[in-house]
């Protein structure tokens, strides 16, 4: 599958499925009172599918290192909230598990990226000593 714009990317469409589940739960009536909550998750799932444009949109690979790691940690900070949105009772156990195990898997799929980004630079690296070595 070949990648020409962020609108490709699976782990992109899975973060923008995830917003929509947190923007629809937190949408109900008890949950929207809680302005510091709601807002709060509101930003951080979107936070994930934000850092994974920016990280589409640079050409460092250290610059694509650092995005993919914001949007990781977006989703540690949304699963905590939405831990919170459980404990006091603003969504159900089913509601909690879905967008639990959807933020489980984006974390999976960005923390792929990166281990390969990451191999890819250190392969790099490694290359660019043994040329300057054999001379």
């Amino acid at each position: 599958m070949k990648i020409e714009k962020f609108e490709d990317i699976p782990v992109w469409k899975l973060a923008l499925k995830i917003t929509k589940l947190i923007y629809d739960t937190s949408s109900t009536e008890k949950f929207s009172k809680d302005y510091g909550l709601k807002d709060q998750i509101r930003r951080a799932v979107v936070s994930i599918s934000s850092n994974i444009v920016e990280w589409f949109e640079k050409n460092n690979n250290n610059e694509l290192v650092r995005y993919l790691k914001i949007a990781k940690w977006s989703c540690w900070e949304t699963r905590n909230q939405v831990y919170i949105a459980l404990v006091v009772w603003y969504i159900n156990q089913k509601d909690f598990d879905e967008i639990n195990n959807l933020l489980l898997e984006t974390w999976k799929q960005i923390g792929w990226f990166v281990k390969y980004l990451e191999e890819l630079k250190k392969n790099l690296t490694t290359k660019k000593s043994a040329i300057r070595n054999s001379k």
